[in-house]
């Protein structure tokens, strides 16, 4: 089975995307490992500091992060009807220097599922990670959708999912994604 990195668009410790990306992991089909990732301390993406500094550290493992994983999992807040700037700015620097995004990126597995306070469930943000994913040559899955709504309710104070019918939608969502993704990484090794 894969290995996938889940990687959480939210720097927010209590986050419900972070609570959403730790259920992810925990309801991922037995044999598939999880790895998570954080977009915390990676600063606002400056080309003058990258030709004077190259990449900082957090960007530098965050990179090595995405390209061992067989596919990545953005777990996404939704501000303002749309993809969060701090997770945007990530992926940015991910794609930095432009010659490596093939490497990093080229024809790797991305899910997208996202959870909000709101009743929108993230569903503007996800769509609007589309455009990006297809610019750096990614291959989306497209086979569930998870759009957590009304997340305050959907999570205990400690941070567990505790909606059933919420579980279940992740559950289906993980194992279909984690077997796309051993589709992709059977194809591209040639068994």
């Amino acid at each position: 089975m894969p290995t996938l990195l889940a990687i959480c668009g939210s720097v927010r410790v209590r986050s419900f995307n972070h609570m959403l990306m730790r259920a992810a992991a925990a309801l991922a089909p037995a044999g598939t490992t999880v790895e998570t990732a954080s977009i915390q301390g990676i600063p606002l993406y400056d080309g003058d500091s990258e030709a004077a500094s190259g990449l900082p550290p957090a960007v530098i493992a965050l990179k090595d992060q995405i390209a061992k994983a067989d596919g990545v999992l953005l777990v996404t807040p939704e501000y303002n009807n749309s993809l969060p700037g701090p997770f945007k700015n990530a992926i940015d620097w991910t794609s930095r220097p432009a010659a490596d995004i093939a490497r990093i990126y080229g024809g790797k597995p991305i899910g997208v599922i996202g959870a909000t306070p709101g009743a929108g469930g993230t569903a503007l943000a996800q769509a609007a990670w589309l455009p990006v994913l297809r610019t750096l040559g990614t291959l989306p899955f497209f086979g569930a959708r998870v759009m957590v709504s009304g997340a305050a309710k959907v999570f205990d104070e400690p941070g567990a999912l505790i909606d059933a019918a919420v579980r279940a939608q992740v559950e289906k969502y993980m194992a279909g994604f984690a077997a796309f993704v051993a589709r992709q990484t059977d194809r591209h090794s040639g068994r």
